[in-house]
């Protein structure tokens, strides 16, 4: 029972100090008194002030609290001096012994000097537990034949509590034949008898279930309680007793040995060996009834015991009787009555007279196979008998009773044994009594097999994909066909019907394992060579005569990545550098040059793409990667240099990618000149002129720009109409290979000087060529002289805009000035 800190400070605590002297030490001795299970932290007392200690000492000293023999259920609180409850503190627990006093005795140690304080604490009693009965059950067997007034002890109750606390009575549930008798031990323990208070019967209650109930002395009381389970044992009284003298029972004739007749079941109102019953037969049951009927002594069955017919005898009676195991045994009787029920017990007989085991499957229909007669051993509708065959729809053959006393088996349908290899018919003979017997017969008819089946592939048309560069003698694919006949009809024989494509026969490409249908490729195979074949392949069986089926097959050869891509443009010898000329002034775009290369591999792997490999200066060139074309990023400038180098590669789209490459030599000029036959001359560079000559050239070209208007004024005057004449082929073609994009403009001068013109005056005209041409190329032109057909007779003078690249040309009407050489 818990009490409160509160409760327990007004508890009156009584402390008794004892002081005495032992080794030099100062010893003392205090008692206190507290109830069990007090709260933990409840304090006890103040050891320091009981002590006479000043609160301090405690740290000073080092105060310890040693619990002799026990747990540490308390200790000191050095702060305060207080003596506190650590745990809770179980009287039972620690004074196990049922003694009045219980005692905690604990030493308080103290150093410097060293004294120790004897403690005893005093645990009080509280009524915290319950009566408990060792037995929680208790079983007492006692005779319907014991007298009343009989005692019986039982098992007492046990409190761990002492004093008032403990067992004070005990009481019993409410039972018309026990009471119970209590009485006190010398040590004041309580014990209790159970005391019969009238005879018992068995029959009546076999069994009595009564509380016993233990109260301590304790305020509040607690109680524990037990349960008495009294069995009442039984004596023979009662006889044997069936539920009638006299049973009817029907027995069909031929019964199975072992057939359950009947059960009896006599009855006995006691129990155990008085209640256990033994059947027997009494001396009226004849030898032969019991010879024919078993009866079974300890569960009272009443079997067929051998082969009971009706035209031997119609009925039995069998006198049992029934007799108990005690010790006056008792007994009772009855009689049985078994009629005897007449059957249709005879089963008819069918009996194979002849009978074929094998037949071809190509027989002919009316074929007879067996010979079969039938009977039956009883009479009258009894003894009627017919013939059937079982699953007759699902079977080729019909019954057709050839005469009084058999029956034929013939064929009635077309025999395949690829279908159903066997035949297993059941004859079926049922008479006609009431119920019905049956019997049947079974033979097994085996069909022979003959060739009437061609082989047969899993498919008409196999579609075959191999890879290119095959290893010659790969597998390919195993063309295996089914023939459903057995043994040499079965056997096949795979080859390849001959066929010749482009003077080559199918055996020189394939080979075929005649045994398995294995299909071998003989060569290696190039997608790019031979793209599929098409052929037949033949099984045929090794039946008499022999059958056959040939499916066709579809080889298709599938493309691998073998080839290189070829760079086709611009052609170049192998191993060598492709080497363009292009003009320094094209602008952002200019196409340098396309170029363009071929795979023959197919789809995927002939894709071609186009990277620079390496470049001079990847500012400069710009390549599209899927057309090939070399375009300029931006327009050259001075620092770059006039040559420049590029590395192009064409890659497939493959797995692995195949490449090629390509160099390509770029070299830049101020301007384009068009090579010309015999007097081209070759236009002078921006470099040629100087500061020193720079007056003298624009003297010069004044002079032959005035010159020059006056010629013009002069055959103007005189040509009405100028004559056209086109570029010389040669300089179109030149013209037409630098760029056929822009147009070139071109004026042309012929003139002409007649052959009376003195020596000065060809000196004149040179002048005049000379001025005219360092005019033009201060304009950014270029000026070209080349003789005029018939040669000799002049000279056709041209010129050309330097701002833009050259592209395609077109015809334009020039001025001509004729002079004599």
């Amino acid at each position: 029972m818990a009490v409160s800190s509160a409760t327990v400070s007004r508890m009156c605590v009584t402390v008794l100090f004892v002081f005495s002297a032992m080794w030099g030490l100062a010893l003392s001795i205090s008692r206190y008194s507290i109830p069990e299970e007090m709260q933990e932290g409840s304090v006890v007392a103040n050891l320091a002030t009981d002590l006479g200690l000043d609160v301090r000492a405690l740290v000073t000293r080092k105060a310890k609290l040693d619990i002799i023999h026990s747990k540490k259920y308390l200790d000191i609180n050095k702060e305060t001096g207080e003596l506190f409850i650590l745990e809770k503190i179980d009287r039972e627990y620690i004074c196990s012994s049922k003694t009045t006093s219980c005692f905690l005795k604990m030493d308080v140690i103290f150093e410097n000097p060293i004294r120790i304080f004897n403690i005893e604490l005093e645990i009080m009693d509280i009524n915290d537990n319950a009566p408990v009965f060792r037995r929680e059950t208790m079983h007492l067997d006692i005779s319907e034949s014991t007298a009343p007034g009989e005692r019986f002890s039982l098992t007492n109750a046990v409190d761990a509590d002492v004093g008032a606390n403990s067992i004070k009575t005990y009481y019993l549930s409410t039972s018309k034949s026990f009471t119970i008798d209590i009485q006190t031990g010398s040590d004041g323990s309580k014990y209790v008898d159970l005391v019969l208070n009238r005879n018992l019967d068995r029959e009546e209650q076999a069994l009595h279930n009564l509380i016993l109930t233990a109260v301590d002395g304790g305020v509040p009381a607690r109680s524990g309680t037990a349960s008495i389970i009294v069995r009442v044992l039984d004596i023979n009284d009662n006889a044997p007793l069936f539920n009638q003298p006299v049973y009817a029972i029907n027995v069909t004739e031929n019964s199975p040995i072992g057939t359950l007749v009947m059960t009896l079941n006599a009855t006995d109102l006691d129990e155990g060996t008085n209640a256990d019953i033994i059947y027997s037969y009494t001396l009226y049951t004849s030898e032969k009834t019991q010879e024919k009927f078993s009866l079974n002594s300890n569960t009272g069955e009443v079997r067929v015991k051998d082969v009971i017919d009706f035209e031997e005898s119609h009925s039995f009676d069998i006198y049992i009787q029934a007799r108990d195991q005690g010790s006056n045994s008792l007994s009772g009787d009855c009689k049985i009555m078994i009629f005897i029920t007449d059957l249709n017990d005879n089963h008819p007989e069918v009996t194979i007279k002849s009978f074929k085991s094998t037949v071809k499957e190509d027989v002919a229909i009316g074929t007879l196979l067996a010979v079969i007669s039938i009977s039956d051993r009883d009479s009258g509708v009894n003894g009627e008998v017919e013939l059937t065959l079982n699953k007759q729809a699902s079977l080729p053959f019909v019954l057709n009773k050839s005469s009084t006393d058999y029956i034929a088996l013939l064929v009635s349908e077309p025999l395949d044994r690829e279908k159903i290899p066997r035949y297993d018919i059941t004859f079926i003979v049922t008479d006609k009594g009431t119920p019905c017997l049956s019997d049947n017969e079974t033979i097994t008819l085996e069909i022979l097999d003959v060739n009437d089946n061609s082989p047969i592939f899993p498919q008409s048309f196999y579609t075959i994909h191999v890879l290119e560069n095959n290893v010659p003698g790969a597998l390919l694919t195993s063309l295996s066909a089914f023939d459903p006949d057995l043994h040499e009809n079965q056997y096949l024989v795979y080859f390849i019907m001959e066929k010749e494509i482009l003077n080559t026969s199918m055996s020189m490409l394939f080979s075929i394992n005649p045994e398995n249908g294995n299909l071998y490729a003989l060569k290696t195979f190039d997608f790019e060579r031979e793209k599929e074949f098409l052929f037949h392949i033949e099984a045929r069986d090794s039946g008499i005569p022999p059958l056959s089926s040939n499916v066709t097959v579809h080889i298709i050869i599938l493309d691998q990545n073998d080839n290189t891509p070829l760079i086709v443009s611009p052609w170049r010898a192998q191993g060598s550098v492709i080497e363009e000329v292009i003009p320094r002034s094209i602008d952002k775009g200019f196409l340098v040059v396309k170029v363009i290369a071929i795979d023959a591999d197919s789809l995927q792997n002939s894709r071609v793409t186009y990277q620079l490999l390496q470049v001079s200066d990847s500012s400069l060139f710009s390549l599209d990667q899927y057309n090939g074309e070399i375009r300029t990023s931006r327009m050259f400038s001075y620092r770059d240099p006039r040559q420049q180098r590029l590395v192009v590669v064409a890659k497939d789209n493959g797995d692995p990618a195949l490449s090629a490459t390509v160099t390509i030599k770029i070299s830049t000029i101020e301007r384009m000149v068009a090579p010309f036959s015999e007097t081209t001359e070759v236009p002078l560079e921006y470099d040629f002129f100087t500061d020193l000559n720079l007056y003298l050239v624009i003297g010069l070209g004044s002079v032959s720009f005035l010159l020059l208007i006056t010629i013009l004024v002069v055959i103007v005057l005189k040509c009405q109409t100028p004559k056209p004449n086109k570029m010389p082929p040669a300089l179109n073609m030149n013209l037409n290979s630098l760029n056929r994009n822009s147009v070139i403009s071109r004026n042309s001068v012929i003139s002409q000087r007649s052959s009376t013109i003195a020596d000065s005056t060809l000196i004149s005209s040179d002048a005049y060529w000379y001025s005219l041409f360092l005019a033009e190329t201060r304009k950014g032109k270029v000026v070209v002289r080349q003789p005029v057909i018939p040669k000799g007779t002049g000279y056709f003078v041209s010129s050309i805009p330097r701002s833009t690249g050259p592209t395609e040309t077109s015809d334009s009407r020039a001025s001509t000035l004729q002079y004599s050489k």
